[in-house]
């Protein structure tokens, strides 16, 4: 097994990409507009009238390893609490990153610590995007 790649939904792919691609970094690397017949139509249980977009978002020596599925035209129902996923990012600047967020008005958590399985010490700070997808972003420096 292989994992290919993480997928949060969203309502507007462009305005996603302001925080994907311009504050953590993501390369736009294919995308795609509507498709009727999109597999994601019966998955995402997403209903009628919706307009899909579609991005597929690399890193550096990490080809297609995100995902945004837009739904457009339709609104999103917010999803309940607690949170049931999101994508854990290694960041070299979480200051810079976090700094970046806030200035687009998204939802960053105050920082915690994270101590690691062996024992390592760093931090990590969650980050909720524009549809209420949560990101954590971490650093564990190299002094360790």
């Amino acid at each position: 097994m292989r994992f290919q790649r993480a997928n949060f939904v969203v309502e507007d792919v462009d305005k996603a990409l302001t925080f994907y691609r311009d504050v953590l970094g993501f390369e736009v690397t294919f995308r795609k507009g509507h498709n009727p017949q999109s597999y994601s139509i019966p998955v995402f249980e997403i209903p009628d009238g919706a307009e899909l977009d579609f991005a597929i978002l690399s890193l550096p020596g990490q080809p297609r390893i995100m995902a945004l599925s837009g739904i457009g035209k339709i609104r999103l129902e917010p999803v309940p609490y607690p949170r049931r996923s999101a994508i854990v990012l290694d960041v070299a600047d979480p200051d810079k990153v976090m700094a970046q967020s806030a200035a687009l008005g998204l939802t960053v958590y105050e920082e915690g610590r994270l101590e690691t399985h062996d024992g390592r010490i760093g931090r990590e700070i969650g980050i909720v995007d524009f549809d209420d997808n949560l990101v954590v972003i971490y650093l564990i420096p190299d002094s360790q």
